[in-house]
């Protein structure tokens, strides 16, 4: 006949008696406990008195089960084996487990790696895995915590939060300019090829078709085409031609001199893109809440 969950002994005093019976010592259960040799002695104690049968039979430095004392044994020794093990796993899996962060492959590279520094030293005790993709991920299918996204306020889900705004100008390397800040006859431009309809006013066609390009004399220049933006970037800094540069993302090489602003920006309106956080948990671990304040505050210092 089972007893009712109410009426069972308290964990700890089985834990006394398989603590005894593994080492079968009371001592050496005392030190696998932290606890004092009379405390385990009480908890078998206890635990004799609440089933009204002896459990032990003690000797000079010894002891021994009595019979009722070994079954009982075998059973709470099997159940707490497997209670360890499961508990074990389970705080395992959560000390392990990192927060995982998306974002875009141009967000990324120009964005988020060259502040992860500053998210060790501001959070040393958190694993971070950052996942780079163009493409758009379902957060809670594939295990992401946060994510950065270049969308509109209509496409946000509850709760995301603006990060910035985005605005877009020709830059270049410093090198490639004359002291008059005109670029050379042959300086390509450089593009972003990318087919999202959003994205057009970051090519170079409605910059032509509105003003001429900084220092041109009127006439075509060459082109050279990326499929990733920090590409484009790249090829900036490396001094191969003239870049729409997202002025969020590069400010760092902006006010370090590596690249130079040619015109003045043009920002998207207050109902565009713009880049957000969104949380696949509406209440997640705090591991994710600390990390998702360390990124509003980097947009907040200035994007």
């Amino acid at each position: 006949m089972s007893l009712p969950l109410l009426k069972l002994p308290s964990l700890d005093l089985l834990r006394g008696f398989v603590a005894a019976g593994r080492r079968m010592s009371i001592t050496l259960a005392a030190q696998d406990l932290c606890l004092t040799q009379s405390a385990v002695s009480r908890q078998i104690h206890a635990l004799e008195e609440f089933i009204g049968l002896r459990l032990l039979v003690r000797g000079h430095r010894a002891i021994s089960f009595t019979p009722e004392g070994e079954r009982l044994f075998r059973s709470a020794d099997a159940v707490l084996q497997q209670l360890q093990d499961v508990l074990g796993e389970l705080r395992a899996t959560q000390a392990a487990r990192p927060v995982t962060v998306t974002a875009s492959i141009g967000v990324t590279g120009l964005w988020l790696l060259p502040r992860l520094s500053g998210l060790r030293q501001r959070l040393p005790g958190i694993d971070v895995r950052v996942a780079a993709s163009d493409s758009v991920a379902d957060l809670r299918h594939e295990g992401i915590d946060l994510a950065i996204r270049y969308t509109t306020p209509a496409g946000v889900p509850a709760g995301a939060r603006r990060l910035f705004g985005e605005s877009v100008a020709p830059v270049a390397h410093p090198l490639l300019l004359d002291g008059a800040r005109t670029l050379p006859a042959d300086a390509p431009l450089l593009e972003f090829d990318h087919p999202s309809p959003w994205l057009k006013w970051e090519q170079w066609e409605p910059w032509q078709s509105q003003q001429a390009h900084p220092g041109d004399g009127g006439g075509k220049r060459g082109m050279l085409r990326f499929n990733q933006y920090d590409m484009v970037i790249r090829a900036a800094l490396a001094g191969q031609g003239v870049a729409l540069g997202r002025i969020e993302l590069i400010r760092p090489l902006l006010e370090s001199g590596q690249l130079v602003v040619l015109t003045e920006p043009r920002a998207q309106a207050p109902d565009g893109h713009a880049y957000w956080l969104i949380q696949a948990e509406a209440e997640p671990r705090r591991e994710v809440l600390q990390v998702a304040e360390w990124i509003c505050g980097e947009a907040a210092a200035g994007g």
